[in-house]
C-alpha cells in the first residue's frame, strides 16, 4: 500500500483556532462560550491519533486535546448557552433549559473532535464505511457524551454549583425517535464501536418527525399518539443547509441523442442532512451520524391557489414531501402506505448515495478514477431496507458518470454489503413489481437487466438438460417474481397448462395461511403483521375467476446478487441462511456467506447504565480496562465463589431494583416488592417472541397459586414481579391482543389480596431505550422464548447477560452462543429445537398433536373471564385448530407450554439458594465477554469492509 499522507498536530490545532477566530467575531459575548475552547487548547496534549491500514503499521499522529476539565469552566460554558444560545425564556434555570443548556456546552467539546475527525478523513482520503440504517434507537445522549469523553463528574460538579444534580438534568432529554427494536438499537451500539475503535466509518438515516409512535396503556389496551421528541428541539443536531440533495419519483424514462438513459418528469424532492455526533470512548474519535429529512423548494408552494382560498390544494406538494420522513415504517395496508415506505426507502439510498459518490469525487480531486470507488467506500446494508442502494449506485454510475453496464456492476458488487435478519424466507421484503415501475421507473429497468444477467448464470450453472431442476432453481433464485421469463429465455421452460378456477379456488386459501406477513421476524425491524383469519368472501367456488399470482421484486435476492458479502447475525442464524433462506444462492457463491454475531456496547449497556455493578468489577479486575477488552469480565468467574464478593453482587443488585420499583409505581401506580425476584421480557410485542406464553405460564402460576393455602403457596413458589414492556404494530392485532391480555391478568393479580407480593404482573408503557437502561440492571431472570429458528439473533439477551441477569429461553438466536459461553449450567433452557419445528408443524396440519392437561387447563382458565369481561377466544384461538391463517399455533405455544412450566419449577428452586443464584449471575457476566459490539465491528472491518483503525492510544 502507498504511504499515507502526513496529519499533524499542527493541523488540528489550527482547525481550532479557526473555529476560535470565528467565535470571536460574533459579537462581544463570545469570551464565557470560548472559555471551556481555551482550557483544552491549553491542555498538555497527552494522547495521538495514528492511522493504520489493515496491512500497514501505524503512520500518522492527531493530537487529542480532551482528557479532563474543570467545573468552574463547564458551569460558565453551560451560563453561556442558558443566555446566549436559548430556546427557553430568560427569566428562569429550570430543568428542560438547563438540560439543553448542558446539551449545548457538551456540544462544543464536541465539535471540536467532530470537525478535526472530518479533517482527518478528508486528509488521509482512507475507505470508509457507511452503515445504512431505516432504524438508530439511540436513547438520551447526554450521559453517554460526557461518559466518553471523561467528564462525568465534572459535569456533575458544575451542574451542582448551578443548583442541578446531573441525573435530574439527564432525565429530561426525550429519547431520539428514530427506531423501534433490536434493528435499531444494533446499529447505535455499532455506531458507538466504530467511534471507540476509531474506524473511519458513518451512519446514514432519516430523519423521523414522529417516530414510531408513543405507547399509552388504557383499559382497552395499547393506544397510540404521536410522539414529541422534536418538540423542545434537539440540541445535538446540526442542519447543514449546505449539503442536500434532489430525490426523484414518478416521471418516465427517454434515451437520448447520447444514447444514454434519462429519467425526466415525475416529483421532485430534495433531502437535507441533519447530522448528530457520535463520540467514542476513551479517544477522540467522533463520527457522524447523518439523518436526512425531506422538503420541497419553496416555490412548490401555488400561492395562486393559496389565495384563492384553496389552501390545502396550494400546499400539497409540500405535504408530499415533508410527510417522507413524519413517520417509521407508516401502516401499508394501504397503497398510499405502501407508497410512502417504498419513498422513505428509497430517499434513504438516494441521498446517501449522492453524498457519498460528492465525497468520494471531492478527495479524489481532479483525478477520478471510479474503479478506486471500492477501494475508498464500503457501504453496508441493515437488513433489506436499503436494497435500492444497488440499482441507485447503478443508475448514478451508468446514467451520470458515463460507465458501462460492466464497469459499474463490477463497481456496485465490490462496494455493497447485506446483513440478513431474517429466518423465514416466506418474511424477506417484497415490493409490487407495478408499484415499483411507477415509482422508480428506472430503477425497475435495472433491475430487470441484472435479473436477466442472473438467468445467465443459473442457466449456465445447471445447464438446459433437467428442466425440472432448472426451473425451480429459477423460481427459488430469481430476482422478480411471477414475471415471464425475458424474450431471450422465452423456450427455456415449458409453460404450464391452465388450471380450473375450481382448483385455483381450492388452493386459494392455502397460498396465503399462517403466515402472509412481511414482519421481519429478526433482531429488529418492526413491520405489521396481519391478525385473525382472512374473509374468503361469499362467492362460490365455481364463480372464483383465477387472477394471476401478483408480479414481485424480491429485494433480499438482489442484495445477495449485488452485493460481496452476505452475513448472519449469530451462529445458527447463518447456518440457517445457508441451509434454507439462501441455500441455492450459498451453492453459487459459498464465499459470499459469513457469519457475525451481534454485539452490544458495554459503554451503555453496563458502564453508563449500571454505575453499581461497574464498579465492583473494576474493583475486582483490578481497573477499568474491561470497558474496551471485554476479555477482562472473564476473570470474574475466579471470584464467582467469594463470600464478599457476592454480597457486593446482591448489594448492587438490590440498588438497581429499588429503582425499578420507584419507576413502576411512577409510569403505572403499581407498587412492588424490590426483594421479590425480577423477571423481565421487554422488546416489541410479537407472537414469534412468545409473550403469549409467558403470560400463559404466569397465568397458570396465578391459578394453582389460588388452589393453595397461604402457607403452602409461600413454600412453594418465590415471589416474582413479572415485567413486560414493549410496542405491537398499530395494525397487528393479535398482538395488541397480547398486550390487553397482559394487563388485564395484572389488574387481577395485583388486587388479589390473597397473593400480595408473591406475584404482580407490570406491563410499562412505551418502552424504550432509557426505560431499558434500569429495567436491564435490575433484572434477575430475562425470557428470551422465541419459537426456535425463528430469532435471528436478539442483542437484549446479551445486555441482560452482561448484567448478571440469567436467562430462561429456547435455543434460538444468539441464545445458543450466550448458553455456551456462560455455562449450561447458568442457562434456563427448555423447548423444541430448530431442527424440529417444521416436522412438528407437519404433525399439527396432520392432527397428531395431543396438548398437554396443564395447557388446556390455562385456556379454560381464562375463558371463565377471571381477568375481566374482554372476549378472548381469537387470541386463544389461534392456539388451536390443525391448520388455516391464524389457527393452529404456528408458533408452537401448546407444543413448548409444559416444558416451559417445568423449566419455570427449576427457576423457583434455584433462586430459594442465594449463594447459588448468586453464583450464575456473576458466570453470565462473566461469560458476556464475546458478545460486545467491538469485536463485532472489527470483524465487519477485517472481512466485509476491509478498513483499518484510525488508532487513538
Amino acid at each position: 500500500m502507498a504511504t499515507t499522507p502526513h496529519f499533524s498536530a499542527t493541523s488540528h490545532c489550527s482547525s481550532v483556532s479557526r473555529f476560535v477566530d470565528f467565535g470571536s467575531r460574533s459579537g462581544g459575548k463570545w469570551r464565557s462560550n470560548l472559555l471551556l475552547i481555551r482550557t483544552l487548547r491549553s491542555r498538555p496534549l497527552a494522547r495521538s491519533f495514528s492511522v493504520k491500514n489493515v496491512s500497514s503499521e501505524p503512520k500518522t499522529k492527531l493530537e487529542n486535546p480532551i482528557s479532563g476539565e474543570d467545573a468552574s469552566s463547564i458551569a460558565s460554558s453551560i451560563k453561556h448557552h442558558a443566555e446566549f444560545t436559548p430556546l427557553f425564556s430568560p427569566e428562569k434555570f429550570e430543568l428542560p433549559k438547563a438540560f439543553v443548556a448542558t446539551a449545548q456546552s457538551v456540544r462544543d467539546a464536541l465539535i471540536i473532535n467532530w470537525n478535526a475527525t472530518y479533517e482527518c478523513y478528508d486528509r488521509l482520503n482512507l475507505k470508509q464505511a457507511y452503515y445504512l440504517s431505516m432504524e438508530f434507537l439511540q436513547g438520551r445522549a447526554l450521559l453517554n457524551a460526557i461518559g466518553n469523553l471523561e467528564l462525568t463528574g465534572a459535569y456533575a460538579e458544575a451542574l451542582t454549583k448551578l443548583g442541578h444534580d446531573l441525573e435530574s438534568v439527564a432525565r429530561h432529554e426525550p429519547d431520539a425517535a428514530l427506531g423501534n427494536g433490536g434493528l435499531g438499537r444494533l446499529a447505535s451500539c455499532f455506531l458507538d464501536s466504530m467511534a471507540t475503535l476509531n474506524y473511519p466509518a458513518w451512519g446514514y438515516g432519516l430523519r423521523y418527525k414522529y417516530g414510531l409512535f408513543k405507547q399509552r396503556i388504557t383499559k382497552d389496551g395499547q393506544e397510540e399518539v404521536a410522539e414529541d421528541w422534536l418538540e423542545m428541539g434537539n440540541p445535538w443536531e446540526i442542519v447543514r443547509n449546505d449539503i442536500s440533495y434532489p430525490v426523484k419519483f414518478y416521471g418516465k424514462v427517454v434515451s437520448g441523442s447520447d444514447g444514454k438513459k434519462h429519467w425526466i418528469g415525475g416529483e421532485d424532492i430534495m433531502a437535507v442532512a441533519y447530522d448528530l455526533p457520535i463520540p467514542g470512548y476513551k479517544t477522540k474519535s467522533t463520527i457522524n451520524l447523518r439523518l436526512w429529512s425531506t422538503k420541497a423548494p419553496a416555490e412548490d408552494l401555488d400561492l395562486s391557489a393559496f389565495n384563492a382560498g384553496e389552501q390545502t390544494k396550494a400546499y400539497e406538494a409540500l405535504a408530499n414531501a415533508e410527510k417522507i420522513c413524519y413517520i417509521l415504517y407508516p401502516g401499508d395496508n394501504s397503497l398510499e402506505g405502501k407508497i410512502l415506505r417504498l419513498k422513505q426507502q428509497y430517499t434513504l439510498c438516494s441521498a446517501s448515495l449522492q453524498d457519498i459518490i460528492e465525497r468520494f469525487e471531492r478527495r479524489s480531486g481532479s483525478n477520478i478514477k471510479w474503479e478506486d470507488f471500492p477501494e475508498k467506500v464500503a457501504v453496508q446494508m441493515n437488513d433489506t431496507h436499503p436494497t435500492l442502494c444497488i440499482p441507485e449506485l447503478m443508475r448514478i454510475l451508468i446514467d451520470l458518470k458515463g460507465l458501462s453496464w460492466k464497469e459499474a456492476w463490477n463497481i456496485t458488487q465490490r462496494t455493497t454489503a447485506y446483513t440478513n435478519h431474517t429466518v423465514l424466507p416466506e418474511a424477506l421484503e417484497k415490493w409490487s413489481l407495478d408499484l415499483m415501475q411507477n415509482l422508480l421507473p428506472r430503477h425497475v429497468e435495472i433491475i430487470e437487466m441484472i435479473d436477466e444477467q442472473l438467468i445467465n448464470t443459473i442457466v449456465s450453472e445447471y445447464g438446459r438438460e433437467d428442466s425440472d431442476l432448472l426451473e425451480k432453481k429459477l423460481k427459488e433464485m430469481r430476482i422478480l417474481e411471477n414475471v415471464d421469463l425475458p424474450s431471450t429465455f422465452a423456450n427455456l421452460i415449458a409453460k404450464p397448462k391452465e388450471s380450473s378456477a375450481a382448483a385455483i379456488s381450492e388452493n386459494s386459501d392455502e397460498a396465503g395461511k399462517l403466515i402472509n406477513e412481511k414482519d421481519e421476524v429478526d433482531s429488529g425491524d418492526e413491520t405489521e403483521s396481519k391478525g385473525g383469519p382472512k374473509s374468503t368472501g361469499a362467492r362460490k367456488k365455481e364463480e372464483v375467476v383465477a387472477e394471476p399470482p401478483p408480479k414481485m421484486v424480491r429485494m433480499a435476492n438482489l442484495c445477495v446478487v449485488g452485493g460481496h458479502a452476505v452475513n448472519g447475525v449469530a451462529a445458527i442464524h447463518s447456518e440457517i441462511v445457508k441451509d434454507e433462506v439462501f441455500n441455492s444462492f450459498y451453492k453459487l457463491w459459498p464465499n459470499k456467506f459469513q457469519n457475525k454475531t451481534n454485539g452490544v456496547t458495554p459503554r451503555r449497556w453496563i458502564r453508563f447504565c449500571n454505575p453499581d455493578l461497574s464498579k465492583i468489577i473494576t474493583e475486582w479486575t483490578g481497573s477499568e480496562e474491561w470497558v474496551l477488552n471485554t476479555e477482562k469480565l472473564a476473570e470474574l468467574r475466579k471470584f464467582a465463589d467469594n463470600e464478599d464478593f457476592q454480597t457486593q453482587w446482591r448489594a448492587a443488585k438490590k440498588s438497581n431494583k429499588m429503582k425499578v420499583a420507584s419507576l413502576l409505581k411512577e409510569k403505572t401506580g403499581y407498587s412492588v416488592s424490590p426483594d421479590a425476584m425480577f423477571d423481565i421480557q421487554v422488546k416489541r410485542i410479537h407472537e414469534y417472541k412468545r409473550q403469549l406464553l409467558n403470560i400463559l405460564g404466569i397465568v397458570y402460576r396465578y391459578k394453582k397459586m389460588k388452589e393453595m393455602s397461604a402457607v403452602e403457596r409461600k413454600a412453594k413458589y418465590v415471589p416474582r414481579v413479572c415485567i413486560f414492556g414493549g410496542k405491537a404494530f398499530a395494525t397487528y392485532v393479535q398482538a395488541k391482543r397480547i398486550v390487553k391480555f397482559i394487563t388485564d391478568v395484572g389488574a387481577t393479580v395485583n388486587h388479589d389480596p390473597e397473593i400480595g407480593d408473591l406475584l404482580k404482573v407490570v406491563f410499562v408503557p412505551d418502552y424504550n431505550v432509557s426505560v431499558a437502561e434500569l429495567l436491564i440492571p435490575a433484572s434477575e431472570l430475562s425470557q428470551h422464548i422465541s419459537t426456535a429458528g425463528m430469532e435471528a439473533s436478539g442483542t437484549s439477551n446479551m445486555k441482560f447477560a452482561m448484567n448478571g441477569c440469567i436467562l430462561i429461553g429456547t435455543l434460538d438466536g444468539a441464545n445458543v452462543e450466550i448458553r455456551q459461553e456462560v455455562g449450561e449450567d447458568n442457562f434456563f433452557l427448555f423447548g423444541a429445537k430448530a431442527h424440529e419445528i417444521a416436522g412438528l408443524r407437519e404433525e399439527r396440519a396432520m392432527g397428531k398433536f395431543v396438548p398437554d392437561p396443564r395447557f388446556e387447563e390455562v385456556k379454560d382458565f381464562v375463558r371463565t373471564g377471571v381477568f375481566g369481561s374482554c372476549n378472548y377466544n381469537e387470541l386463544l384461538g389461534s392456539l388451536e385448530g390443525n391448520e388455516g391463517f391464524g389457527r393452529a399455533d404456528y408458533f408452537l405455544v401448546g407444543k413448548d407450554f409444559p416444558s416451559y412450566v417445568e423449566c419455570q419449577e427449576k427457576v423457583d428452586e434455584a433462586y430459594q439458594d442465594q449463594r447459588r443464584w448468586t453464583n450464575m449471575s456473576i458466570m453470565n457476566t462473566a461469560g458476556s465477554y464475546k458478545f460486545s459490539s467491538d469485536r463485532t465491528i472489527h470483524e465487519y472491518a477485517k472481512d466485509i469492509w476491509n478498513i483499518g483503525p484510525i488508532i487513538l492510544p
